[in-house]
């Protein structure tokens, strides 16, 4: 006799919100995710990201906005930098393939949206909004006529990672000098210092679990620049 399985546990509230969603932005609801007691993950269409928003703050009451921020799923060209192999010429590193893995509610281009908002006062309960940037524009509908808040948060994404937001009063630099090149956000955007030279911090690092303990090359460089002294 097979064993009995426990069944999913059921989120009445996250599932009638995300039914709600669904029957107001339809097909524009690509893919979601519930985590029981816990949370509610919503991707949209890039054409209904501003739709989503006006429908989350005015009829879902969905009043307080906590982040909007960016993703860029592409892994890094240049691996971790601790292990980063110096004599392999940048131009081939940018030029390998990858394949993007996504989070919750999928993905399928390389950068992707991400906002949180929340009903602070009656439910106690929030949803994280995703939506793909199409690859061929970088362009996003803004969300700081529906909420304010937005404003800063789409121009540090603009900044970082050089989304542009359609319909944004004024997208300037926040932290970056105003002819700063490239968006130190992106995965392909090298710390030339590491690329140079690799992580000084290498020589450092505690063997992994199940590595054999032993003398480090920053062990043997030391000893060695003692004798010269």
């Amino acid at each position: 006799m097979p064993e009995a399985t426990e069944p999913e546990p059921s989120d009445e509230l996250r599932s009638g919100l995300l039914a709600a969603f669904e029957e107001e932005l339809g097909d524009a609801v690509v893919a979601s995710h519930i985590r029981a007691g816990n949370d509610l993950w919503i991707r949209v269409d890039a054409g209904a990201w501003e739709a989503a928003a006006h429908f989350a703050r005015h009829q879902l009451a969905f009043t307080f906005f906590d982040f909007l921020s960016a993703i860029d799923w592409m892994p890094s060209p240049f691996g971790r930098y601790e292990d980063a192999e110096v004599d392999t010429p940048l131009a081939d590193k940018l030029g390998q393939p990858y394949e993007i893995e996504t989070g919750l509610a999928g993905g399928e281009t390389r950068f992707q949206l991400l906002a949180r908002v929340a009903d602070v006062r009656q439910r106690h309960v929030g949803v994280t909004l995703k939506s793909d940037v199409p690859d061929d524009t970088l362009t996003m509908p803004s969300w700081v006529r529906v909420y304010a808040g937005a404003d800063w948060h789409e121009r540090e994404t603009w900044e970082m990672y050089g989304i542009n937001f359609e319909g944004h009063p004024g997208l300037r630099h926040i932290y970056l000098p105003s002819g700063f090149e490239g968006h130190p956000l992106r995965k392909d955007f090298p710390l030339l210092a590491r690329v140079v030279k690799p992580w000084p911090g290498i020589v450092d690092v505690e063997p992994m679990p199940g590595e054999p303990e032993g003398e480090t090359e920053g062990d043997a460089d030391a000893d060695g620049e003692g004798d010269d002294a």
